[in-house]
């Protein structure tokens, strides 16, 4: 399943640590922003690895996207497609 996963960390270490485990389940799309395309088990994984890393201020979300909304995502500006996905258009 796709996964759309942003964070909002203040701190600059705990910022730079959430974004080395996010990089190793995904795809970075804008600096605070990552496309993952993984099963639950390893959303759960994720999870905990996160939860692990950040404070009560950060905020981290994750919501999921079915193929069918991400095949109509519109990309405006650079051209970064995900694996697998119809990809965006760019105008």
């Amino acid at each position: 399943m796709l996964f759309i996963i942003c964070y909002d960390i203040s701190d600059d270490r705990r910022r730079k640590k959430v974004s080395d485990i996010l990089e190793g389940y995904g795809t970075r799309v804008q600096e605070s922003v990552f496309e993952s395309n993984i099963n639950i088990k390893l959303l759960e994984e994720l999870i905990l690895k996160l939860s692990e890393n950040i404070s009560a201020t950060d905020s981290v979300r994750i919501y999921p996207l079915c193929s069918s909304c991400y095949g109509k995502a519109i990309g405006i500006g650079f051209k970064k497609e995900f694996p697998g996905s119809r990809g965006f258009e760019v105008f």
